[in-house]
């Protein structure tokens, strides 16, 4: 039986959640359904579009993403330090970035006077907004249901578009994190809907190759920093440089058309991160299908499960594909 999406959420095990959604009906999300004829390829740019708008309003960064035929995927990383230090006036700010609010925010923000009987009202509205804007359910909440409504609107049907709920995994470190990434990157190289990482349209993937090509990362996406922790903490402490080339290597092994290796670089990557290179090829190939549930060594899973008094054993058994304690 499903469990509410706030048991699956441990901040002090995690703050990067892996969320997928697909369509429900047989009409594709996106590309080409063969049975109408139509092409829907424009509403990638629909989803790609409103998920970064979302995340400029939302204290959540989203690390990757896919938009598949007929499901996307995001890799999200919860920033609840920068919604806790958000004033009263950026809560709301940020809250009307995506809704009108009501009379008493409005208010607030116009730095109209606001009556002493009005108070407790206000500060229990931002407590809420402010709990929200790192709420992953609102965040796929506010994805998902402006998407639905515009495709039927241009289907010109009604009913539900997505299914009942997305799908969300913890990914208790480092490894976990990157070979979630990865997988999600390399979506569309599984599909055949692309050749080449750089050639996959509205993937994280192909917005950091061509950031890359200019020196620079993507604004949009949470960085790669390296070991620069002290300095921007905010971001994965990992060699954005190595994650390509790990990425490129690993995408021409999985395509049968590609001759590929695992490159002495990206072996040693692997090595850091403890995978072996047999596990992390299954792993890019299978992600979806060997976790169901938290994703991390067999010691991350465990803390996850007693913290959220889970019964460990039912995911314990992926973690030997994924990681080496």
């Amino acid at each position: 039986m499903p469990r509410p999406r706030r048991t699956q959420i441990s901040l002090e095990d995690t703050p990067y959640y892996h969320c997928c959604s697909r369509v429900v009906r047989r009409a594709f999300l996106c590309g080409d359904d063969a049975y109408s004829g139509k092409n829907y390829d424009h509403r990638r740019s629909w989803i790609e579009s409103l998920l970064f708008e979302l995340a400029a309003a939302f204290a959540i960064d989203v690390a990757a993403f896919a938009v598949m035929s007929n499901h996307l995927h995001v890799v999200l990383r919860i920033d609840i330090e920068t919604a806790n230090r958000w004033t009263d006036r950026e809560v709301l700010e940020q809250w009307h970035k995506l809704f009108n609010g009501d009379d008493l925010t409005r208010k607030f923000i116009k730095g109209e006077l606001v009556e002493p009987h009005e108070v407790v009202k206000l500060k229990h509205a931002i407590a809420i907004y402010r709990s929200r804007l790192c709420d992953i359910s609102w965040f796929m909440r506010c994805l998902n249901e402006p998407i639905a409504r515009q495709a039927n609107q241009e289907d010109g049907c009604s009913g539900r578009f997505w299914e009942g709920r997305f799908k969300s995994q913890a990914l208790l470190d480092e490894g976990a994190v990157l070979a979630c990434m990865a997988y999600v990157d390399l979506n569309p190289i599984r599909a055949k809907m692309a050749a080449t990482p750089e050639g996959s349209d509205h993937t994280s993937v192909q917005l950091r190759i061509k950031a890359a090509l200019k020196g620079e990362q993507p604004k949009k996406l949470l960085p790669f920093i390296g070991n620069e922790r002290d300095n921007q903490p905010n971001g994965i402490a990992f060699s954005l440089t190595d994650y390509l080339e790990l990425v490129d290597d690993t995408g021409r092994i999985i395509r049968d058309d590609k001759r590929g290796a695992i490159s002495e670089n990206s072996a040693n990557v692997l090595t850091r991160l403890n995978i072996p290179h047999e596990n992390w090829v299954k792993l890019i190939s299978k992600f979806g299908q060997l976790f169901h549930g938290p994703v991390g060594t067999l010691q991350a899973v465990t803390h996850y499960c007693e913290h959220l008094e889970k019964r460990r054993r039912h995911f314990a058994a992926s973690c030997q594909h994924f990681k080496i304690d």
